[in-house]
């Protein structure tokens, strides 16, 4: 399953990429995670492994992130997976003008066993899940001072 989501963040690119490249903010727009350790490598370089770890409902989720492309504010890229998926995230960042940002995120999932099926019969979830962190992420940015 492919996907392609924007949205429009009242920010310059700058502001916007530097509060996007620190993994401290993670968990201010993406509160349902609890932790984020690098395994590998530098944190935010290409080729670096990070264990992140979720709390979805009354469950964790571990994933692995491995950054694949980090050529900011053209592209910032990982591969996420866990049990049973395997999601390729692509981030760009576009200045629309002085004051505004475009931020769009390409989504590839491949998913196998229960999840594959969860996809099959629910095929908004994902989708509606990264635009609520899209979303989060514009409201935490637009009210950050300085």
């Amino acid at each position: 399953m492919k996907y392609t989501l924007e949205i429009d963040i009242a920010l310059p690119i700058d502001r916007v990429i530097e509060l996007f490249d620190n993994p401290h903010n993670l968990k201010k727009w993406q509160p349902d995670l609890i932790s984020f350790e690098t395994i590998s490598g530098a944190p935010g370089e290409e080729g670096t492994e990070s264990r992140l770890l979720y709390r979805m409902g009354n469950k964790e989720i571990a994933m692995t992130e491995t950054i694949t492309v980090r050529q900011l504010p053209e592209q910032f890229s990982g591969v996420y997976e866990t049990d049973n998926v395997w999601n390729l995230v692509d981030n760009s960042f576009i200045a629309l003008s002085e004051n505004q940002t475009r931020w769009i995120v390409k989504n590839e999932f491949k998913c196998s066993g229960f999840v594959k099926l969860m996809m099959m019969l629910m095929p908004g979830t994902f989708k509606k899940q990264s635009n609520r962190y899209m979303q989060q992420f514009k409201e935490f940015a637009e009210t950050q001072v300085g």
